[in-house]
C-alpha cells in the first residue's frame, strides 16, 4: 500500500539520564527477547495483509480481491465484519462466517472515492478466533484524472493448474502531455509476477510500454491481489483461481472378452465398454498385441468425464485353427496407465460339404461312388456300402482342394458297370 507522506507519524522518546545498575538492564531486555520469542502465529489472516488502491478518479470504482484464511486448528466463527470509511465497501458475505480449519473466503474490498485526496481505512473482523479482533488496512487517493491507464484495467485468469501458469499482456500508456518517470511496477502476491521491461523507466506524453503478467498458483484456491505503478500511482487488480486437478482412473470390461469358436477366415464382434472414474481420463491411443483382435469405432484423443462410459466393438478374425489370444492397451492420463483387456477366441476350420446326384439306372441294386483329386487319376470308392439312393453327400473335404467324383451301377448279381463321366467340385 502506497501512503502519503502526511500520513507517516515519527514518534522520538527521551528518557532522562537514569542510572540502572547493569545487572537490571539485563534482565530487562532478557525480558523483552522471551515476551518476543513466544508470540503466536494469528489464527485469522488475511493475504495480502492491506491493500492500496493508488490513484482512483472521483466518482470512479476500483475493486481488489483478498482471502480470509483460518489458519489454526478449531473452527473460527466470524460474526461481524465492519468498514472504518464509508468510501470503501465490502462484498457481501453472509453472517456468521463459520471457517473449518485450513479453510479460505474469497473477499473484495471496493473503493469510490468522493473527494480529492487520501483516504485510508480498515476492514475489522470480529470472530472467536486467538486474535479476536483482525484489521486489514485499505487505502487510496481520489484524483481529477490519473496520470497512466492500463489495459486491460484488471486481469482475471480463470481457473489455472497449481504448478502451471497463465500469462496475460498488460499495457501502460502515459496520460500526460510530459514525460512520465515509473521507478517500480511489482505485485503484491507472490502468485503473481511482472516481466516484459526494466525499471526505472521514463515514457513520454503518450507513450506505453507492454509488460505481462504471470499466474502460477501455489495452492488451491481464489488468489487476490494488485500491480501497483509507483510513479503513476496506478493500482491493477488481479484475480485467479488455483485448480487441483483428480487424477481418474481407466476401467476396461468385460474382462477378458472370449469369443468362444470362430470359423477361420470368418469375422465375430463383441462390445467393450471404457469408463473413467474419480475425474476425467484423456484416452491417446490403443494398440493390439494381434492382428487378429481390431478395435473398431474409435478415434483418438478420447476425453471421458467422471462417471461416464464409452463402448466400442472389439473384431476377431482368426488366421488359423486354435486357441488364439491377445490383448488391447490403452493409453492414458489415468492413474493406472496403460489400462488392458485380455481377448481369447478359437479359431475352427471351416466345414464343407459336397452333395451329389444322379439319374437313376433300370435293373440295380444300388450305386457306388469314386473319387479323385485328379481328373486322370486313380478314383476310389467313398461309400462304405452300396447306395440304394441316387444321392450321395461326402462331407471329409478339405478347404482350398479340388476333387472329382464318379458313379456306377451295380446289379442284383454283383455285376458293377464302368465310371461314369466325373464330374468337378471345387471346395473354396
Amino acid at each position: 500500500m502506497r501512503l502519503p507522506q502526511s500520513s507517516l507519524w515519527h514518534l522520538s522518546v527521551h528518557f532522562p539520564n537514569l542510572n540502572f545498575p547493569t545487572i537490571g538492564v539485563m534482565l530487562l531486555l532478557l525480558g523483552l527477547i522471551s515476551a518476543s520469542a513466544v508470540a503466536s502465529t494469528p489464527q485469522l489472516s488475511c493475504s495480502p495483509s492491506n491493500l492500496g488502491f493508488g490513484n482512483v478518479e472521483v466518482g470512479q470504482t476500483e475493486t481488489l480481491t483478498f482471502t480470509v484464511t483460518n489458519g489454526g486448528t478449531a473452527i473460527v466463527t466470524v460474526s461481524k465484519i465492519t468498514v472504518s470509511d464509508s468510501a470503501f465497501t465490502t462484498s457481501q458475505v453472509s453472517l456468521p462466517l463459520v471457517l473449518s480449519t485450513g479453510q479460505s473466503v474469497p473477499m473484495s474490498v471496493t473503493f469510490t472515492p468522493t473527494t480529492k485526496g487520501w483516504t485510508g481505512g480498515t476492514v475489522k473482523f470480529s470472530s472467536d478466533a486467538s486474535n479476536a479482533t483482525l484489521a486489514l488496512k485499505i487505502g487510496g487517493t481520489g484524483v481529477t484524472s490519473e496520470a497512466a491507464s492500463a489495459s486491460p484495467s484488471n486481469l482475471a485468469f480463470g481457473q489455472v493448474a497449481v504448478g502451471s501458469s497463465a500469462s496475460q499482456p498488460l499495457v501502460l500508456t502515459n496520460n500526460r502531455s510530459w514525460n512520465l518517470t515509473i521507478s517500480a511496477v511489482q505485485a503484491n502476491s507472490s502468485a503473481f509476477s511482472i516481466g516484459g521491461a526494466t525499471f526505472p523507466l521514463t515514457l513520454g506524453a503518450g507513450q506505453s510500454v507492454a509488460l505481462t503478467v504471470k499466474y502460477t498458483p501455489q495452492s488451491a484456491g481464489t488468489s487476490g491481489g494488485s500491480v501497483s505503478v509507483s510513479g503513476a500511482g496506478l493500482s491493477i487488480p488481479l484475480t485467479g483461481t488455483g485448480t487441483v486437478q483428480t487424477v481418474g482412473q481407466l476401467s476396461v470390461g468385460p474382462s477378458p472378452l472370449n469369443y468362444g469358436n470362430v470359423t477361420v477366415g470368418a469375422t465375430d464382434t463383441l462390445p467393450i465398454t471404457m469408463s473413467a472414474a474419480g475425474g476425467s481420463v484423456t484416452v491417446s491411443s490403443a494398440t493390439s498385441s494381434s492382428s487378429q483382435f481390431v478395435l473398431n469405432g474409435a478415434s483418438f484423443p478420447l476425453t471421458i468425464a467422471p462417471g461416464q462410459s464409452v463402448s466400442f466393438n472389439v473384431a476377431f478374425t482368426p488366421s488359423s485353427s486354435g486357441t488364439m489370444s491377445g490383448s488391447l492397451s490403452f493409453a492414458s492420463n489415468a492413474s493406472n496407465s496403460p489400462a488392458t483387456e485380455s481377448l481369447t477366441g478359437v479359431g475352427t476350420a471351416a466345414s464343407y460339404t459336397i452333395n451329389l446326384s444322379w439319374n437313376q439306372s433300370s435293373d440295380v441294386a444300388g450305386y457306388n461312388v469314386y473319387r479323385s483329386t485328379s481328373s486322370n487319376g486313380t478314383f476310389s470308392k467313398i461309400n462304405s456300402a452300396m447306395d440304394a439312393n441316387t444321392a450321395y453327400t461326402d462331407s471329409s473335404v478339405m478347404s482350398g482342394n479340388t476333387y472329382y467324383y464318379a458313379a456306377t451301377s451295380v446289379t442284383s448279381g454283383g455285376q458293377e458297370s464302368s465310371l461314369s463321366t466325373p464330374v468337378q467340385a471345387v471346395v473354396p
